[in-house]
């Protein structure tokens, strides 16, 4: 059986699910998804005009009973267990994005990180290194 996602697409849903799990997309948590896109190498070859599309396709199916599910189970089967850490590592920069980190976003994380079979020291890795990216200096 094929993916009925790729995997640029796949990691695009879980940028769009954790974006989306407090209700509101930020135009920090937008911005930063683009950013991703653009300069993240697992994106070389993607076209950068069909982020819009890939979100909206992942919003719809948000919207259908079980959707959340369904979309877990679509990216999970289009990534490899490697790039299921890079898909966990995306979605802990889109909740940082806006930070602090919601509570909503921290669920969805969870989730992600259970269904995706992240390691948890590896999870606990990747954690850090997001916080640490996102430090901003202070006067």
């Amino acid at each position: 059986m094929t993916s009925t996602l790729n995997p640029q697409s796949a990691l695009i849903y879980v940028m769009v699910v954790v974006s989306a799990s407090d209700a509101q997309m930020s135009d920090a948590e937008l911005h930063t998804i683009g950013d991703i896109v653009r300069s993240v190498r697992v994106f070389e070859g993607f076209d950068e005009n069909k982020i819009i599309p890939v979100a909206r396709e992942c919003a719809a199916i948000l919207q259908e009973r079980e959707g959340f599910n369904a979309v877990l189970g679509l990216v999970k089967e289009a990534l490899t267990p490697h790039l299921r850490e890079t898909a966990y590592a995306l979605g802990l920069d889109i909740a940082l994005a806006d930070a602090p980190v919601l509570p909503e976003e921290n669920r969805v994380l969870q989730r992600l990180k259970t269904e995706l079979g992240i390691d948890r020291l590896v999870a606990a890795a990747l954690e850090r290194a997001a916080i640490v990216r996102h430090y901003r200096v202070t006067a």
